[in-house]
């Protein structure tokens, strides 16, 4: 058995990756699924898709790979994080489409707690801020929405789950309620300085600890698939969030070691070691990894509109067809215009954290054209980018060693574009890595399943594997950087105005 099966859960697409011991990915298969938006702000997923493209892709990717189930020794398991399942114990059944990450339906509610004076409280413990971004929030709202839900859940009749929990729930066959500390410690009711589930968080969010899953680190026993799903059963041995997946297959794991995955949103992670630092500037403390039971921290900026915005070029103003068509109208548009999108679609997030504000474009004249569009919408990337490295620096301090801050390691779909990762090493004014791998954060959990399995090496030898495709060195002028970078934030002062 010399095969690992990474399950990648996304926002917008299930994929499946089989990887080799030497962990080279052999075979992938992708599948895309509905989003759903009930009114603006608003975004649902329905359960039964996130799990019938997992099961799918899963095969098919067994099947391209021209292995059998034999063949893999573990799956690992990375998801998009914060997002909410509730379902019935005993069927499995969810009792509402599942809450999505960049839902802001329960603004109203964390903003009144800030206001009650909470935020403070639940900072010092989870690390994170009140916003609707967190799953504590839409716990609460299925709860008090849903009829009969509360009543069904205080008897313990429903169960939890970010996704990871769900899908390791419908893989196991129900044997399993689990997840791991990367994933519980977005939930905004996981204590990350005690490593447990937070009685005066639960309490807080009126949610019953009944539902919530075991946490486990983030190589671990989780469970085994039931043998009818690829014929056999096949150990779940790694589970990470997809974006401390992400800092695993980057190999960031010395201390100030930074990495940027630009999939639908954008976030950067800052490997803090052992240090649980606060931030002044905004961003979230959180856990990087728990790996053998001692817990890495991170500061991490998020950014919820990243390669979504290539998406709004495409499926909202039909100006492309393809996302790699955005490179040559970037290429080709009048940069002296001056054109800055802002796209705060779904909100402002780090270190702004604005629910309200929405999308806008600054800067227009007559002479703008999709090629200004694209150019200022690619540029917004690098711009939020360096809103979240400013504050990363600011956190840090300057007596810790700089050497992280000086290379930003990157992946994820908007990295194939070499105009936009040139213009990221500009505007930040700093070297920008793409490693050979772009597929990281699939790599991480297969990794972390590998390791498990005893099939792949630790942290220090996954580390030496880690091999650089291309380095973008900035070649801006400073101070244009600089001037490009001030009218961006007068752009984002204007769109909280509005």
């Amino acid at each position: 058995m010399t095969y690992i099966l990474a399950i990648d859960q996304g926002t917008t697409s299930s994929r499946a990756i089989v990887f080799d011991a030497e962990l080279r990915p052999r075979a992938i298969a992708q599948e895309e699924f509905a989003q759903h938006y009930p009114r603006p702000g608003l975004v649902e997923h329905d359960p039964s898709d996130l799990w019938s493209t997992v099961a799918g892709t899963a095969r098919a990717a067994i099947e391209k790979a021209g292995i059998a189930a034999a063949d893999i020794a573990a799956i690992g398991i990375t998801n998009q994080r914060e997002t909410v399942v509730i379902w019935d114990r005993a069927t499995g059944k969810p009792i509402h489409n599942a809450l999505v990450w960049q839902d802001r339906r329960t603004a109203d509610l964390c903003a009144g707690l800030k206001r009650d004076g909470h935020e403070p409280m639940v900072t010092e413990r989870t690390g994170l801020l009140l916003d609707p971004y967190f799953s504590a929030s839409k716990i609460r709202w299925l709860l008090d929405t849903v009829s009969g839900a509360r009543e069904r859940a205080e008897r313990g009749e429903l169960l939890f789950g970010t996704v990871d929990s769900f899908l390791i729930w419908k893989l196991t066959g129900g044997q399993a309620h689990v997840t791991d500390a990367t994933n519980a410690a977005r939930t905004m009711l996981y204590n990350i300085a005690t490593g447990e589930w937070d009685a005066d968080l639960c309490a807080l969010f009126d949610v019953p600890m009944a539902m919530l899953p075991e946490v486990k680190d983030c190589a671990a026993a989780f469970g085994m698939t039931r043998p009818d799903l690829f014929g056999r059963e096949i150990p779940i041995l790694g589970v990470a969030g997809d974006q401390q997946a992400a800092t695993m297959g980057q190999a960031c794991f010395a201390p100030g070691m930074l990495k940027s995955t630009y999939g639908t949103g954008c976030f950067a992670l800052l490997n803090t070691g052992a240090d649980r630092v606060p931030s002044h500037n905004r961003l979230l403390t959180t856990i990087a990894y728990r790996l053998d039971g001692r817990v890495t921290y991170a500061l991490e900026g998020s950014i919820f509109i990243a390669g979504a915005v290539v998406q709004w070029l495409r499926d909202g103003l039909k100006l492309i067809r393809a996302a790699a068509e955005t490179q040559a109208l970037a290429e080709a548009a009048e940069a002296a215009q001056g054109v800055v999108v802002v796209p705060a679609f779904t909100g402002l997030g780090a270190p702004y954290w604005r629910p309200e504000c929405r999308g806008a474009v600054f800067g227009l004249t007559r002479n703008s054209g999709p090629a200004e569009l694209a150019r200022a919408a690619l540029e917004s990337v690098g711009y939020q980018t360096r809103d979240l490295l400013e504050a990363m620096r600011a956190d840090w301090g300057s007596d810790r060693d700089a050497a992280g801050h000086s290379v930003l390691r990157v992946d994820g779909g908007m990295t194939a574009s070499d105009w936009t990762m040139q213009y990221l090493a500009d505007i930040l004014g700093a070297p920008v890595d793409r490693p050979e791998v772009t597929e990281t954060t699939a790599l991480g959990a297969a990794w972390l399943a590998g390791w498990r399995a005893g099939i792949c090496g630790g942290p220090e030898e996954f580390a030496k594997g880690w091999a650089l495709e291309r380095r973008f060195e900035p070649a801006m002028d400073p101070r244009e950087r600089d001037a490009r970078y001030a009218r961006w934030q007068r752009a984002v002062a204007a769109t909280i105005a509005f």
